[in-house]
């Protein structure tokens, strides 16, 4: 299951956890990092990010968000796929401070004057360092509000963007809505009946062959996993659900959404997924040792490794994608 409701569920459930304490301060040790894939190494960072990438996996929805621990990376994400507002969003990441890079929670109502959030490390007076998860009530047109990401829901997105009322996937509830608005059946994805072939080889349901596990391990290195087991050679509901994923993370929709690999989506996918390199890092190196051992710029190294939030710092073990 995915969608809105679901996230906001796993959010909320998640209210009144606090990180470690030691040495009379609160020290960001929390539970969410080391189960994030990729992002292991923010354990005892700031973390508010890292709380949203794990909601967002935890309910299905990881390919409808960078997985980041960084909030301008956040804000960066959705700007790319025109997928950034200034109104309330509901299940919407909202990025708060200058240019969105202070602070980040997950907006669960709002009405004409307020928004209501759940936020990761943050505290009862709302600061973006705080000791915990939190049910905040903000005023909605506070200048610490910098705007909201807009996920692409399955079943349609409740925000108040006047702006984007009557676009594809999008229910409009101008100056105050919930989690009651979201749309019933949300999360659902019918499965598809039929199957493709491309290049000799099917996909979809009753598909087997060694091509279906190397199209899942293709689905988790893109950050779009549904799989709690696997993947294996037997095309199975999660293949269906983690292509979805793939598929509206490269921006596409209906249709072109439904789950099954289509020939050009199969060439990307292979492209960005398919040859994957890797490198460890070494105690001694540097980013720009790296990049320049392997023929790259470290504009680009960054670029494919999304969890580098500063190019000096990077930790002894972490693996690091090569483009």
């Amino acid at each position: 299951m995915s969608g809105a409701r679901e996230l906001i569920r796993i959010a909320k459930a998640e209210v009144g956890y606090r990180e470690g304490y030691s040495n009379g301060h609160w020290n960001n040790w929390q539970r969410y990092s080391p189960t994030v894939p990729g992002l292991e190494w923010s354990q005892s960072q700031p973390w508010c990010s890292t709380f949203v990438s794990w909601a967002a996996m935890k309910s299905g929805n990881a390919g409808l968000f960078p997985r980041t621990a960084s909030c301008a990376n956040g804000v960066e994400w959705f700007r790319q796929r025109g997928r950034f507002t200034e109104y309330p969003v509901i299940g919407g990441p909202v990025y708060f401070g200058a240019g969105g890079g202070s602070h980040v929670g997950i907006c669960v109502s709002y009405t004409s004057s307020t928004i209501t959030t759940v936020e990761g490390n943050t505290n009862s007076s709302g600061s973006a360092e705080g000791d915990g998860v939190h049910l905040k009530t903000r005023p909605r047109k506070s200048s610490y509000i910098y705007g909201y990401g807009i996920p692409d829901y399955p079943e349609g997105v409740v925000l108040a963007d006047p702006a984007r009322r009557g676009r594809r996937g999008v229910v409009h509830f101008g100056q105050e809505a919930s989690v009651a608005d979201i749309p019933q059946g949300a999360g659902t994805t019918p499965p598809p009946s039929r199957t493709v072939t491309i290049d000799g080889k099917a996909y979809g349901p009753g598909a087997k062959g060694d091509h279906i596990t190397a199209l899942g391990r293709m689905l988790v290195a893109a950050g779009c996993s549904a799989y709690t087991e696997g993947p294996g050679p037997t095309w199975s509901s999660a293949d269906t659900e983690s292509m979805r994923r793939y598929q509206i993370k490269i921006g596409d929709s209906g249709a072109e959404a439904d789950g099954l690999p289509g020939p050009k989506q199969l060439a990307r996918l292979k492209r960005e997924y398919g040859s994957r390199r890797t490198y460890t890092v070494k105690p001694g190196d540097t980013l720009s040792g790296i990049a320049s051992a392997h023929g790259v710029t470290v504009a680009t190294l960054v670029k494919a490794n999304p969890t580098i939030t500063d190019p000096d710092l990077i930790d002894v073990g972490q693996a690091l994608d090569l483009p």
